[in-house]
């Protein structure tokens, strides 16, 4: 069943925009994590992988286990790295 959302014009441009702002602000966190050694090359290349993992699911029919091991992993990433 689709559902339809009715919002104003106005309301929509200031959801893009916060978006935008959140998105720049995720970026210089990322440099800056990146630049005191929190998230080193090899967080990088398994976020890149699993990125790449995450394009394939959703661009094929891949089993439901296959998707709870990515995100189980993406999860114990982030733990990972959240620990400072």
């Amino acid at each position: 069943m689709e559902r339809q959302f009715s919002i104003s014009k106005g309301a929509f441009y200031r959801q893009v925009s916060q978006c935008q702002e959140k998105f720049e602000a995720l970026c210089y966190s990322w440099i800056l994590l990146k630049a005191i050694g929190v998230i080193r090359e090899e967080d990088i290349d398994v976020i890149n992988r699993l990125s790449e993992q995450v394009s394939v699911i959703k661009n094929s029919d891949v089993f439901p286990e296959r998707e709870e091991q990515v995100v189980t992993v993406i999860q114990e990433l982030l733990k990972r790295m959240s620990k400072l």
